[in-house]
C-alpha cells in the first residue's frame, strides 16, 4: 500500500523530439524555459521564450486552450515549468533530452548558425576555468 496522498500529481508527460514537432504543427505552444544568454546562442524555431524564473508571472502568456510543450537545456527546468504548468490547469509536457537532444539529432536551430550554450551555472564554472576572459579589460 503506497503513502502517497490521493491527490498526488499525474506523472509528467515527455515527448520524443518527432512528437513535439507533430504538436507544434498541429497548434501546441513551444516554450524555451531557459536563461537569456542560452536563448541568444540557439533556439528551436517557432519558441516562445519565458524563463523559468519568470514562469509564474508570465503564465497568463500561454494559452491553457492548447497544449505547452516545454524545454530547456536538458530537461530539469522543463521538468519544473511543466510540472508548474499542469498544476495550474495547462496540458504540459516536456521535451525529452531538451534542445541538446534536438541540436545532437541534428534538427535546426535559430538563429541560423545557432549553438546550445552551457547553463547559466556551467558557463560560470567553465569561464572560471579558462581564467574568467569574460572579465572587461581596461586600457
Amino acid at each position: 500500500m503506497s503513502d502517497a496522498p490521493e491527490s498526488s500529481r499525474a506523472e509528467l508527460r515527455e515527448v520524443s523530439r518527432e512528437e513535439a514537432r507533430k504538436l507544434v504543427a498541429d497548434g501546441a505552444q513551444l516554450v524555451d524555459v531557459r536563461a537569456e544568454h542560452e536563448w541568444e546562442a540557439g533556439r528551436i524555431a517557432g519558441a516562445k521564450h519565458v524563463p523559468l524564473a519568470e514562469l509564474g508571472e508570465r503564465a497568463d502568456e500561454l494559452e491553457k486552450d492548447r497544449p505547452v510543450v516545454l524545454y530547456c537545456r536538458g530537461g530539469n527546468r522543463s521538468t519544473m515549468a511543466a510540472e508548474a504548468l499542469a498544476e495550474a490547469g495547462y496540458e504540459a509536457m516536456k521535451l525529452s533530452e531538451g534542445i541538446v537532444g534536438w541540436a545532437d539529432e541534428g534538427l535546426p536551430l535559430e538563429p541560423e548558425g545557432g549553438t546550445v550554450a552551457e547553463s547559466g551555472e556551467a558557463a560560470s564554472i567553465l569561464d572560471a576555468r579558462k581564467g574568467g576572459s569574460w572579465r572587461p579589460t581596461y586600457s
